[in-house]
């Protein structure tokens, strides 16, 4: 089964704060992101973290990330503890990690909170125990398949070769699997496709891939915080955060004329709140039957 997600589905991920929340019911996700070679994107994570709306952020990096996640978003906490959600590998090259850097991974691997895994952990996937959502882009799901002993995709294949790719590694994993593109794909273990249509040429650039590693973490963390997910619904929660990340891109090149132009990957975090809000506020005034139907 397929589904194409728009904000009503959207909108199912996401919870507005009421007067009885706290920093803790709305979600704590943790961040392992970031390295010496490409410290921004640990800052670029947590910011979208942050302007998605979660309670709070914990980042655990190199020492020059952390000073540039600091320096960003002061509110941060630099120092472990309770996370309801994790982020791991953007910003990070499995073929430059320490032994003791693979080895505080795979610990929050075999866990049992979610974990985003993204970039430079997406080798460590295999034989994780921790509810996983996966966030490779073309050439790294190429490389994860070949990991898996499954054929790569050609160069031609089309959406429907890409979403059976994406089912088949799902299930072999037992994960969740977000294809990147223009099309993205957001598989589950049942074999149900989310298909997200962006419509934002203009994100096709540096670091908005860890900016959708944020705003997903900060997703998940909010719908664990108010009880276990299970494998559809950390589905939903990706698809979600991928169509939030192609209407922020779309809100951010709009500021510059009706044409749009040129953004860049921290313009994408900064359009966050206000994607987040329009999803919002487009619930008030819906009834029961425009409400769009369940997927599964």
């Amino acid at each position: 089964m397929t589904a194409e997600w728009d904000a009503e589905r959207t909108r199912r991920s996401l919870h507005a704060p009421t007067a009885h929340d706290d920093k803790y019911s709305r979600g704590v996700v943790g961040m392992r992101t970031g390295s010496r070679e490409y410290p921004g994107a640990a800052m670029l994570g947590v910011e979208a973290a942050w302007r998605t709306g979660t309670g709070m952020v914990r980042y655990l990096g190199p020492e020059r990330a952390t000073g540039l996640v600091l320096a960003r978003r002061p509110e941060t906490v630099a120092a472990p503890g309770r996370v309801q959600a994790w982020v791991i590998g953007s910003g990070t090259d499995a073929v430059t990690r320490t032994p003791e850097e693979a080895a505080a991974l795979r610990a929050i691997l075999a866990g049992d909170v979610p974990v985003v895994v993204d970039a430079g952990a997406l080798d460590l996937a295999a034989g994780a125990t921790a509810p996983l959502i996966l966030t490779p882009h073309a050439r790294e799901l190429d490389r994860l398949r070949d990991a898996l002993g499954l054929a790569r995709l050609g160069a031609d294949d089309g959406d429907e070769l890409r979403a059976e790719a994406a089912r088949e590694t799902a299930a072999v994993l037992g994960a969740v699997v977000l294809a990147k593109g223009a099309l993205t794909l957001v598989a589950d273990p049942s074999g149900v496709v989310r298909r997200v249509r962006t419509d934002a040429p203009w994100l096709a650039t540096a670091g908005t891939g860890d900016v959708l590693g944020g705003v997903l973490g900060a997703i998940v963390a909010g719908r664990a915080a108010r009880g276990t997910p299970d494998p559809a619904a950390l589905a939903d929660a990706a698809a979600s955060a991928s169509w939030l990340h192609g209407a922020a891109a779309r809100l951010a090149a709009a500021r510059l004329g009706e044409r749009g132009g040129p953004i860049t990957a921290l313009d994408v975090a900064e359009a966050l709140p206000r994607a987040v809000g329009e999803v919002l506020a487009g619930e008030r005034g819906r009834t029961r039957s425009q409400a769009a139907p369940p997927v599964g």
